[in-house]
């Protein structure tokens, strides 16, 4: 790339200004980004929810409950196996043809197979059949998913000021718990039904309204437009043949990386949002609408602090908000547990609160802006998708194990809190390995942090001087 020279601090602030997108575009490419994330995790959870609670029973009557828990939790695991491939697909054309078209396509894919799952005929009427097309439309699901982070991230990360990239960049996390409070909400409402007509056809509602969400997302990606970094890929001639051999080959250090943060967060949270329903309701005869309204008021409570995280890592660096939180998380194991254990409703969402509204908040926050900077333009729809969703396979698989150890462990938790103090412990070594990458050049073709000592000196210098470094091009 060429190089500009620039002979002044007010020279260089202009020129960042002229590259730099209207204040109003970044904030309507945040939103869709936000809304985006938001429905595609409601379809994603919805179907947690009914794995545990629903699923067991219409789609594999023929096990123990025991057993058709475990069987339903295979299932959703299935979702997070088709992630990475997702991530590489939709990151091939998403570094290749543009960020926009892919995730058109990711929010259509999904919000397709969920309705269809809230249509699919249980096991008492098409016999192997309903869990055979249930694993289809799930891995389906997880194809879709696979390609909405990345890109969503990607697309508003790089369409933010270089001193809010934190910030904006945690709007579309707030996906996950909006998704969350969606999905809760909608099966808090259908689990007052008898239980004969949840069964029947109260499950099939949560799905079936997603149709009207896709709509909705739909319309609002439609007005957004291509981000100025991945058009100046575009105008330089520098989209990469095969982005996934690229990202692989040369920033195989920051896939490692992304991956082990992803699991710090994505363990614990996944025990809380999916395990826990079905842990609590079956070991500690919690009743399921506490913990459907704990999980709620949690959920609410971390769509509000996910900003403010986001915000405090373009303060103090992406690294310090998640180191903090990921030693918190580490210590709120067993405390977890022993709050659950006590059967009292206050402390039971008490727990729910810090696990999800602290420990997942401050985790998942700075990810965002951290794993878009860890990447160069041409690969980084891809590289940012690879690391967080094959974290996200090690994640999607716990509930399917926590189950199996805490029936081994005669309903004991300890196994399930190890678990979760190891993944924040992973994820603490690898944010102390990773280099802070807050206010690097997401323009530049050297942008991962992690890859020379020069990068590093180029990102502490525009992190420390409002100017930048010299180059032209800040963002």
């Amino acid at each position: 790339m060429s190089h500009i020279p620039v002979t002044d601090a007010a020279t260089d602030t202009r020129a960042e200004q002229r590259h730099e997108a209207p204040r109003a575009a970044i904030r309507r490419t945040a939103l869709a980004g936000m809304i985006g994330t938001t429905i595609e995790w409601y379809d994603f959870y919805i179907y947690g929810l009914a794995a545990a609670l629903v699923f067991g029973t219409e789609f594999f009557p023929d096990f123990s409950p025991a057993a058709g828990t475990l069987a339903a939790f295979g299932t959703f695991a299935v979702g997070f196996v088709a992630r990475p491939l997702g991530g590489v697909i939709f990151g091939h054309f998403g570094d290749r043809v543009g960020r926009k078209n892919a995730l058109m396509l990711t929010l259509f894919l999904m919000g397709a197979a969920t309705v269809v799952v809230g249509l699919l005929p249980g096991y008492r009427t098409i016999g192997i059949w309903a869990p055979v097309l249930l694993v289809t439309l799930r891995f389906l699901q997880g194809f879709a998913v696979g390609g909405e982070w990345g890109g969503a991230v990607t697309m508003v990360v790089e369409s933010s000021p270089r001193d809010r990239r934190g910030f904006y960049g945690s709007l579309p996390q707030m996906g996950v718990p909006l998704g969350l409070v969606l999905s809760s909400t909608a099966f808090a409402l259908v689990s007052t039904l008898p239980e004969d007509d949840l069964l029947a056809w109260g499950w099939r509602i949560p799905f079936l309204l997603s149709i009207v969400l896709i709509a909705v997302g739909m319309f609002l990606r439609s007005r957004i437009t291509e981000t100025r970094t991945f058009a100046q890929v575009k105008a330089d001639g520098q989209e990469r043949k095969m982005p996934v051999v690229e990202a692989f080959r040369h920033h195989w250090k920051a896939i490692a990386l992304t991956v082990g943060m992803y699991v710090s967060a994505g363990v614990p949270f996944y025990i809380v949002s999916v395990f826990v329903l079905s842990y609590g309701s079956s070991h500690l005869d919690l009743s399921r609408s506490v913990l459907l309204t704990g999980m709620l008021i949690a959920a609410v409570a971390e769509a509000l602090t996910v900003p403010c995280f986001g915000a405090l890592s373009d303060r103090w660096g992406r690294r310090p908000v998640f180191l903090a939180a990921a030693g918190f998380a580490a210590l709120l194991a067993f405390p977890f547990f022993w709050l659950l254990g006590t059967g009292q409703t206050g402390l039971t969402w008490l727990a729910l609160l810090l696990a999800l509204a602290v420990a997942h908040a401050g985790m998942y926050a700075p990810t965002a802006a951290m794993y878009a900077e860890l990447f160069p333009a041409d690969v980084r729809y891809t590289g940012t998708s690879i690391g967080y969703q094959l974290g996200g396979v090690v994640a999607g698989f716990v509930p399917l194990v926590a189950g199996a150890l805490v029936n081994g462990a005669d309903g004991a938790s300890w196994p399930i809190a190890t678990i979760w103090v190891g993944a924040a412990l992973a994820g603490l070594v690898c944010a102390v390995v990773v280099r802070e990458s807050r206010g690097c050049d997401l323009r530049s073709d050297r942008t991962t942090s992690l890859t020379t000592k020069s990068s590093m000196t180029n990102s502490s210098m525009t992190a420390a001087t409002p100017s930048g470094s010299g180059r032209p091009d800040r963002r």
